[in-house]
């Protein structure tokens, strides 16, 4: 194609982004900053042959639609459509599946490093957003590329935003790198150069801008120190410039970066007044951008005001998060707490181990990381919080299923990672008010602390002014029963209770029970209960190895109590991408699965027994 075409094919992609994504929901802003850049590595390279690695991938959507996937774009994010992320299993032209921040610099090392064992010569890109670079994945690889292979192209796509603006010492690096006038100056340069000369000459004004900058920024690039031979910044959406580069970089036989400039939501304004915003988002008008307003406060929501709540009676709460102030609701915190408000970009080890350093001097940080990113920093939890059992209170937002996002996301794994660990407490809520109690007692615990909430909305539950600690280790029994008893954790206590309610009409009594905790667990709630009752019932949104119910077959073991357990979580496999209630009934988190597995346990029910009832 010619570049009028390519650019006449980057507004058709522009407009199928739009009025697509406005029915199905996704990442349309990041997907809209990419489009020349994707284009011109495609017209460039060869995929499959050639490998294309995006670090966490939500921006490979044009990518999908250059690669036989058009027909079904519509499906993207929905039930047994395309996923929302780069995915081996649905095409040969992914060529690494990721969902995470700071993965493809590494796996695109290791990809280069086989292929010059193997002695072929097929290229691989990587793409990175600059908020990647604040993972220390990243610098990782980057300490190890130049040594380790002599031809690979990183491309550093800089928009100044992960979810929310970056922020530390790279961005601020980045920008005086693209606001320097010497370089602004030959980038214009390169562009005219590109235009009469091709890319050759263009490639070499751009390495000038690079040289003349040294020493105005500093004493040489990073990324060369690091062994990378460093070209621009360039346009990201100038696809002649970049062809050109790429056309350029492809016959290097060194490592390489790209440092381009694109512009996060370009062709939408919506998008671009409201970025954070169009990041992900669900349905929207495609005219206007807006959305359907949620009604209710969300679980993220209702921790974020709690927290000001508590930070107003405590000058030792503080506010920690991972580059997500947007996803965890802290930027409705942090114009009450300016001072006591951290985010320490996508680096959840250090978010982690910053919070046990700030815990040592006193304080009480809250760190709000959701559940499948916490994963992340598994050894600091061990290491440096809960071995010194310091008071960090891990607030994990998406706890269990995360709906459209898919596997990468669900948060299914906490209970499993954090109950064999001395020292932590783990809590559940019922509901938005018991989630503020247990803030609450998390504050008062003098220990860590974890409590997971799922994503969305509640049950509706007033909150109260100001939120009460719960006794630790209790759980809440709502109604008595004594012959099954069924333990609704969270977000599933009501399908706990419809269960109760249709044994109940079928003639059985059945206790709904609150756990509450995870760990610890009450002891003696379950020793109650098993000594009267036919079977326990668990509801979980988590995995079932590993989980609350394996929790409840443990302590029944260990006080010598045999009563059977029926428990009800989602099974040893990873999770697809759909709808919540679709993927419950899907694997058998149901009621009636429930009711299935239990009517074994049970003793038939007389006559006598049901004129009584």
């Amino acid at each position: 194609m010619s570049i009028a075409e390519l650019a006449e094919l980057a507004q058709e992609i522009r407009e199928l982004l739009i009025s697509s994504l406005s029915k199905t929901g996704g990442h349309l802003g990041p997907n809209l900053g990419v489009v020349e850049l994707t284009l011109a590595m495609h017209y460039v390279f060869d995929t499959p042959a050639d490998k294309f690695l995006f670090d966490v991938s939500h921006q490979t959507y044009v990518h999908k639609l250059l690669t036989g996937r058009a027909e079904r774009f519509h499906t993207i994010r929905q039930p047994g459509g395309l996923n929302g992320f780069m995915l081996r299993a649905e095409s040969e032209h992914d060529a690494y599946g990721a969902g995470h921040a700071g993965t493809a610099l590494s796996a695109a090392l290791g990809m280069a490093v086989a292929r010059d064992l193997a002695g072929t010569r097929e290229n691989v890109v990587a793409v990175a957003g600059d908020a990647a670079f604040t993972n220390g994945i990243s610098f990782e690889a980057l300490n190890n590329i130049g040594q380790q292979t002599k031809r690979m192209i990183v491309v550093l796509n800089d928009n100044e935003w992960s979810i929310d603006r970056n922020v530390g010492a790279i961005a601020n690096y980045l920008h005086k790198v693209v606001t320097n006038e010497h370089y602004n100056h030959l980038h214009a340069r390169a562009g005219r150069l590109i235009e009469r000369f091709g890319g050759k000459t263009a490639t070499k004004v751009v390495r000038k801008a690079e040289e003349a900058a040294k020493g105005l920024l500093w004493p040489s690039m990073l990324f060369e120190e690091f062994g990378l031979n460093y070209y621009g910044p360039l346009d990201g959406h100038n696809i002649e410039l970049l062809i050109g580069t790429f056309k350029f970089l492809k016959r290097q036989e060194m490592p390489v970066l790209l440092h381009i400039l694109t512009q996060k939501g370009r062709g939408f304004q919506p998008a671009l007044e409201k970025v954070k915003k169009f990041h992900g988002l669900g349905p929207y008008d495609p005219k206007t951008g807006d959305t359907k307003p949620v009604g209710q406060r969300t679980y993220s929501e209702v921790f974020a005001e709690t927290l000001v709540t508590l930070a107003n009676n405590n000058e030792k709460v503080v506010a920690i998060t991972a580059a997500m102030p947007n996803g965890t609701a802290l930027d409705l915190y942090r114009p009450h707490h300016p001072t006591r408000y951290f985010d320490v970009g996508i680096a959840e080890e250090h978010a982690v181990i910053f919070a046990a350093g700030m815990a040592t001097k006193g304080y009480r940080p809250f760190c709000a990381i959701y559940s499948t990113f916490l994963q992340r920093a598994f050894d600091p939890i061990v290491h440096d919080v809960c071995l010194q059992n310091l008071p960090v209170i891990f607030c994990m937002d998406r706890g269990g299923l995360s709906g459209d996002d898919g596997a990468t996301h669900h948060g299914l794994f906490d209970i499993s990672y954090l109950r064999g660990i001395p020292n932590v407490i783990h809590m559940v809520p019922k509901d938005e008010d018991e989630l503020a109690d247990m803030m609450q007692t998390a504050l008062e615990h003098n220990g860590p602390s974890a409590i997971r909430y799922p994503r969305g909305t509640g049950p509706g539950a007033t909150v109260k002014a100001q939120p009460a600690a719960l006794p630790i280790g209790k759980a809440e029994v709502i109604r008595d029963g004594d012959e099954i008893a069924v333990l609704g954790l969270g977000a599933l206590l009501p399908m706990a209770t419809e269960l109760a309610d249709a044994l109940e009409a079928e003639g059985r009594s059945a206790a709904i029970i609150n756990p509450r905790f995870v760990k610890p667990l009450d002891r003696e709630m379950l020793a109650r209960y098993a000594r009267k009752v036919q079977a326990f019932v668990t509801f979980e949104d988590h995995v079932l190895m590993g989980g609350f119910g394996s929790a409840v077959l443990e302590a029944l073991n260990e006080m010598g109590l045999h009563t059977p357990v029926v428990r009800i979580g989602w099974p040893d496999r990873f999770i697809e991408h759909g709808k919540v209630e679709a993927l419950r009934a899907k694997h058998g988190i149901s009621v009636e699965a429930a009711l299935e597995k239990l009517e074994p346990l049970l003793k038939p029910i007389t006559k006598r027994r049901l004129v009584a009832r």
